[in-house]
């Protein structure tokens, strides 16, 4: 499936590309633990059908992509067939518009950091986002980093629900087109 204005690209150790169907097993195979999805909204099932990543693909993301969703399938550059993560980035922000995941495998190496370098730039470039917000649990310190690293700054903090249910708050952060400028020559 090709997806209009859908751009892929490198970095120094990864490739961002857009979903494919072949990439659903092993998306599924590192995805469907709970210690990456219980920081997730309690939208995502538990336990994890093993047909979720496929249906999710078909269902959700594939009929928008490209449009007013994108998302990049993370792959290391020397397996480049293995998901390892992913990005998603969607105009309507309910309220956050980007979300993240990395296989538990590839923690703590700055990885996503990396990988949100071009994804950020890509917003405030061609895709015209003014301002992002983003969302996550609040105890989910990973994420919480990653946003601080990226510049954004905390708004406020309001109930949320998530997969684990010892998260009951999430962070709201924003980072603006004109804040990202600033750090981004610097990442």
């Amino acid at each position: 499936m090709n997806f209009p204005e859908y751009p892929s690209f490198e970095t120094e150790r990864l490739i961002l590309r857009p979903p494919k169907e072949a990439d659903a097993k092993s998306y599924q195979r590192i995805f469907a633990d709970y210690e990456i999805i219980g920081h997730l909204s309690k939208l995502v099932p538990w336990p994890y059908p093993d047909d979720g990543v496929i249906t999710f693909f078909r269902d959700i993301l594939f009929p928008d992509l490209g449009i007013n969703r994108w998302f990049w399938v993370l792959a290391l550059k020397e397996n480049p067939t293995e998901a390892i993560g992913g990005i998603d980035l969607w105009r309507e922000g309910k309220p956050e518009h980007r979300g993240f995941w990395l296989g538990k495998p590839y923690w703590g190496r700055g990885l996503m950091t990396e990988a949100l370098a071009p994804v950020m730039q890509f917003a405030f470039g061609p895709a015209g986002f003014e301002k992002l917000l983003f969302a996550n649990a609040v105890g989910n310190q990973r994420s919480r980093r990653i946003k601080e690293k990226h510049g954004a700054r905390l708004l406020r903090v309001e109930p949320g629900e998530f997969v684990d249910p010892k998260y009951t708050e999430r962070e709201i952060w924003e980072l603006t087109k004109a804040e990202w400028a600033k750090l981004s020559p610097a990442l």
